[in-house]
């Protein structure tokens, strides 16, 4: 197989890993189709409309065309696939909040699981040697990383057991735990692409994505906290942290790395393989971890408040163990260190946005 593919659709082009696959793969002169009908503005308000994106990407990007098809769109997804027949769907599309679902559940299965399921059979039916990289989640665990031995430090919380340094791994259950309504679909989602993997043959690799950020993020107090953080430093808001004294840990991976391991996984493509992808050990931080990194590189600061209401199903101490997808693509590596990723955030935001 050919290193880079010469024709790729992406869907959620217009979101943080979807343009920065559009980027990349335009500048490396590949032809990009982009699926986006902006419902992140209908999900999460202004704060949440990627349209100054989508805006970027048609004024830089000279090989990427713009579709506005839902993904819902039954027929206009096999259509679109079988017009297009893409070498590679890069499918980042989704509706990513905990607390949205609960309100939207069937705004957020029809879109995550039902949009997934689309896109996959119009795969199968019409570009069955496509490879599919579908964007997961590390919530596909549910609550069951929280069932690992803790220890609380003075800053975060930490693995107590010296066996779980590395972080979670694909072998844990994603079965039997509390998942949110927005894990859920997403784990449907998953275990689908898994299977047109194993069942069907088709090329599907299922990246679970720990904390994916970047400056193209329109973050929002529902998803993208990093990039959400900023913003309130950058306007003097308010931010309120929920639960676990602040101390919850997450691991951040910039988009460029995200893209990066999509292009690895193109090159030896192994059908249906499930990969945790995020930053990893070396860029783990808690939450006042990086209200204090927020802090040092903004100049102000952050005028935050306390509630007891942790988000139901939500990860006390998240790592991304990234061993087997290293092992599979030895060539894969995180370049983008969790400082260079807020100061590009800051950077950016003070640039309005350009």
């Amino acid at each position: 197989m050919s290193s880079l593919p010469a024709k790729v659709l992406v869907t959620g082009s217009s979101g943080l890993i979807g343009s920065e696959a559009v980027r990349s793969l335009d500048a490396l002169g590949v032809q990009v189709f982009g699926v986006d009908n902006n419902m992140r503005a209908d999900f999460f308000g202004p704060a949440g409309d990627t349209s100054w994106n989508l805006a970027k990407l048609k004024e830089k990007c000279s090989r990427f065309t713009h579709c506005p098809l839902d993904i819902r769109d039954r027929a206009g997804v096999l259509k679109l696939v079988a017009e297009l027949q893409p070498d590679m769907i890069v499918h980042t599309a989704a509706q990513p909040s905990h607390d949205l679902a609960a309100d939207r559940p069937f705004d957020d299965f029809d879109v995550n699981a039902v949009g997934t399921l689309n896109l996959l059979e119009a795969a199968r039916q019409s570009a069955g040697d496509t490879v599919f990289i579908h964007m997961s989640t590390n919530k596909v665990y549910g609550d069951r990383p929280n069932t690992l031995p803790l220890v609380e430090l003075e800053t975060r919380w930490e693995y107590a057991d010296e066996c779980d340094y590395g972080g979670v791994s694909e072998t844990m259950s994603i079965d039997q735990s509390m998942h949110s309504l927005f894990g859920a679909s997403k784990v449907a989602a998953d275990v689908m692409a898994q299977e047109y993997g194993k069942y069907f043959g088709l090329k599907t690799c299922i990246f679970r994505g720990g904390c994916l950020t970047g400056s193209s993020h329109s973050g929002a107090q529902q998803h993208g906290f990093l990039n959400y953080l900023f913003k309130v430093a950058s306007e003097g808001g308010h931010y309120t942290i929920f639960g676990y004294k602040g101390k919850q840990v997450r691991d951040q991976i910039h988009s460029e790395d995200v893209v990066k391991a999509m292009l690895a996984y193109f090159t030896n493509p192994q059908p249906g393989e499930v990969y945790n992808l995020g930053g990893g050990r070396e860029n783990s931080a808690s939450v006042l971890e990086c209200i204090g990194l927020v802090e040092q590189i903004s100049g102000k600061k952050l005028s935050h408040s306390y509630s007891d209401n942790a988000r139901k199903g939500d990860h006390i101490c998240y790592i991304s163990d990234l061993s087997k997808l290293k092992q599979h693509f030895p060539g894969w590596l995180i370049t983008r260190s969790l400082d260079s990723i807020c100061q590009e955030m800051w950077d950016s935001l003070n640039d309005n946005r350009g």
